[in-house]
């Protein structure tokens, strides 16, 4: 993934800013050209008086040895819940990414998440878009930790068109293949190897449910991931295997700025309540929500860190 440009939030949209100018983040692959960097482990608060401060991630073994897959993870609210992941006990992660594009971006999380943990980090590059290669995922997970307990779609990809006259046919279907059919085959291949309370967390979207108008196939697909997290629900309850789906608002990842001008992301984030994107790790946290046993007793729902925008489902 590659971003055109470095490019500061406005102070009065997110207030955080100073802090995190001050303090040593994400400086490796594609996070560190976003100014300011994303946060993968870090959470906004305040402290004692009051003011905005960060505060680390502390796991409490949540998710103590299991393992999970989860696509999309070299970077972005990937890295973050494969971070979070670690941080709560899981051993084994693999994370999958398309390219070698990416190598640099999935290298900087493994190093990262086994310095300070003690969770293995298998990498595989593929396009998770065809049957075929996400068979290969699947084979190079289970040969390398011989279990699975989670799995997670979060892959995505999104691009920008501003009427549908000049959406052509292959970027549809690169979209769908990547956001919908990657998601599918990843279920369809990985059920029989989740155990008993094995879980699946797809990563939906706000567009699934506001809609986006630059962004028309990329809310679609949302919406099928929402459809998909729903009716997948109800045919794998019998074999006690949890479904769910996260569906976040705006959040600050290199996928923002790859997609929208200069001027768009002036203002990205910035509506009410809250009025600023949400960092990773505050989108991952629902994804440690969900693949716990805190949330036993879900299934087929979506979860909504949006920053206060109500939906109705």
């Amino acid at each position: 993934m590659t971003v055109g440009f470095d490019q500061d939030l406005p102070s009065d949209v997110y207030e955080y800013n100073e802090i995190r100018k001050n303090m040593d983040w994400e400086k490796s692959g594609v996070a560190s050209l976003l100014k300011p960097p994303p946060v993968s482990q870090h959470l906004p608060s305040f402290d004692a008086k009051g003011n905005p401060c960060f505060k680390p991630y502390r796991g409490s073994g949540k998710l103590q040895g299991k393992y999970a897959l989860i696509t999309g993870a070299d970077s972005g609210i990937g890295r973050s819940i494969a971070t979070l992941y670690a941080l709560e006990g899981v051993a084994g992660i693999t994370i999958v990414y398309r390219d070698e594009q990416e190598d640099a971006d999935a290298m900087y999380t493994k190093t990262t998440i086994e310095a300070q943990s003690a969770c293995k980090i298998n990498l595989i590059a593929k396009d998770i878009g065809y049957e075929h290669t996400c068979k290969e995922i699947l084979a190079s997970h289970l040969d390398t930790f011989g279990r699975l307990d989670i799995l997670v779609n979060n892959a995505a990809e999104q691009h920008k068109v501003t009427r549908i006259e000049d959406l052509d046919c292959d970027t549809v279907e690169r979209t769908f293949r990547t956001n919908v059919f990657g998601p599918i085959f990843m279920t369809k291949l990985a059920c029989n190897h989740l155990v008993a309370g094995g879980v699946i967390i797809n990563t939906a979207s706000i567009a699934a449910y506001r809609g986006m108008d630059v962004l028309v196939d990329y809310s679609a697909t949302k919406g099928a991931v929402v459809s998909f997290t729903r009716a997948l629900s109800q045919q794998l309850a019998p074999r006690r295997i949890r479904v769910n789906a996260v569906a976040p608002g705006p959040v600050w990842t290199p996928l923002i700025p790859n997609t929208f001008s200069r001027e768009e992301i002036q203002n990205f984030g910035s509506f009410p309540p809250f009025k600023r994107p949400a960092q990773p790790c505050e989108i991952a946290a629902s994804f440690v929500f969900l693949a716990s046993d805190d949330s036993s007793f879900m299934t087929g729902q979506v979860v909504h860190p949006n920053g206060g925008t109500v939906v109705n489902t």
